[in-house]
């Protein structure tokens, strides 16, 4: 029989835990204070970093908490990449909010399941106050359904499969893919991979998408758009969905949303918003014009980990009615007593999306959202975008380099070497743009990734970062120009070798 149970394996003491966590958040602290100096990526290879490692088998007897925190953060700090260096502005991953790192301490101490409510009574509250909050942010009504997600393309799975519910044949429950025959799905040329992920894995298959062409702007051609749902239910095809872009992930376009509202409006077909990115910007007031159409959506796809500065992993989706969530999800097993008691109705999440257990991912978004404010996150979405605009028009202000597109805080552009043969060469610039975004991510300095636009392989930044100041963006075209000569000497003589 086990009595007066002992365990100094995983028990860590009350004086022991304070000693540890102190190391932790001065090592924190100093990291976060120095960040700009630190290089962005160490630009290590995968088996340089696996080497660091080792491979020791699984331990047999535990090591103390204490060096192994401080070993790891040691790791950690001297071999990421910082998505929080005011030079990030590569993938649409946030400078998260040091309060963010907090919240996840916070939540993981309490560690809620917030799949039902029993199980999680505050953290399910607050889940509910932050759906409403970011709702209200985006400038919808505050009663909108929702649920907090891992990221964008859960989001987008879970207004899909909402949608899917809410506008396929009733009998979808029961007889599974043998109703879908014939369901299309509308969609922009460029909108985001998740799209063909959810057609596939939900049984549609890729043929059940309408790549619509884009407008000499880049965004979804909606009379093309019309046109193509009129001939698809002349051939008995049985349309149900149109997603809009709300921040293409590419160039930062807007879809002309209210336009393809009312497309949906005259079909009948559920009208879903993929905002993942951009739909932050909405709290702007000057913007609001941009994004006209989106309180007509039945789904909204977001992510707080983009441009809300919150830590990985935050994403929501937001419904119209919560109904369709709960037709969707919704399922009560014999062995789940998650009803309620009182005579209160209780809200269990697990209903509402693809989870069940589920962690505490709306603590660090409602802290933030209570810490930054309204108006704070107005200053910042709108100075991130005045960064982009600044960097699109120094590159069109530089002789060698050459501005393409600028669309709410994402700018592409490209290197075009001056007074050369091959500055007009299309093929050498791509490849010569492609090089030295490669020899750009390796080197540290500064982390962009890359577009294409009308074929144009073009240099990307996408600035969802309070740190980013306009030195930074000064320097990164210095440091641009300067690497792009470099590729251009290089790769230019490798041409005109294997040419001679």
């Amino acid at each position: 029989m086990i009595q007066n149970r002992h365990n100094p394996e995983i028990e860590i003491n009350k004086n022991e835990f304070q000693k540890i966590g102190y190391q932790l958040i001065d090592r924190v602290s100093d990291f976060l204070d120095t960040i700009r100096q630190k290089p962005v990526t160490c630009g290590e290879s995968p088996s340089t970093l696996a080497a660091l490692l080792g491979d020791m088998p699984l331990p047999e007897n535990g090591r103390s908490a204490e060096l192994l925190l401080a070993e790891t953060t040691e790791l950690l700090f001297k071999h990421s990449l910082f998505n929080g260096h005011p030079k990030f502005m590569a993938y649409i991953t946030s400078s998260a909010a040091p309060i963010g790192s907090l919240a996840d301490l916070l939540a993981a101490t309490v560690n809620p399941n917030v799949g039902a409510q029993i199980l999680s009574p505050i953290a399910t509250e607050i889940e509910k106050q932050t759906i409403s909050w970011l709702a209200e942010f985006i400038g919808v009504p505050s009663n909108r359904g929702g649920i907090l997600v891992s990221g964008g393309n859960m989001a987008n799975f879970t207004g899909f499969l909402a949608g899917r519910t809410a506008k396929a044949p009733k009998s979808i429950k029961t007889e599974g893919v043998n109703v879908l025959d014939k369901l299309t799905f509308y969609c922009s040329k460029t909108t985001h991979t998740w799209i063909e992920k959810a057609a596939v894995i939900f049984g549609h298959g890729t043929n059940a998408i309408r790549w619509i062409v884009t407008d000499a702007d880049h965004k979804m051609n909606n009379t093309i758009l019309q046109e193509t749902i009129q001939a698809d239910i002349k051939q008995g095809y049985k349309p149900i969905m149109v997603i809009g872009t709300a921040g293409d992930v590419s160039t930062g376009v807007v879809d002309k949303l209210k336009e393809i509202s009312i497309i949906c409006k005259k079909y009948d077909l559920w009208f879903h918003i993929d905002g993942a990115y951009g739909i932050p910007a909405a709290i702007i007031p000057s913007m609001k014009k941009i994004f006209e159409g989106i309180e007509d959506a039945d789904s909204i796809a977001l992510d707080p980990h983009k441009w809300l500065y919150s830590p990985l992993e935050a994403g929501c989706t937001l419904v119209k009615d919560p109904k369709h969530l709960l037709d969707t999800f919704s399922s009560h097993p014999d062995y789940y007593n998650f009803d309620g008691a009182e005579g209160e109705m209780a809200h269990n999440f697990y209903e509402y999306g693809l989870q069940n257990s589920r962690g505490f991912r709306a603590l660090k978004v409602w802290l933030a959202l209570q810490q930054i404010g309204k108006k704070g996150y107005q200053k910042l979405i709108a100075e991130d975008i005045e960064l982009s605009e600044l960097l699109s028009d120094l590159a069109k202000a530089n002789e060698e380099l050459e501005a393409i597109t600028q669309n709410l805080s994402i700018s592409t552009f490209r290197y075009v070497p001056r007074e050369s043969k091959y500055n007009k060469n299309e093929n050498y610039l791509n490849k010569l743009n492609e090089v030295l975004l490669n020899k750009l991510q390796a080197g540290g300095e500064v982390f962009l990734s890359n577009a294409v636009v009308h074929e144009k392989y073009c240099l990307r930044a996408c600035i969802v970062n309070f740190r980013t100041s306009k030195r930074d963006i000064e320097e990164i075209i210095n440091i641009i120009v300067r690497e792009g000569r470099k590729v251009h000497s290089e790769l230019s003589q490798v041409i005109d070798f294997i040419k001679s």
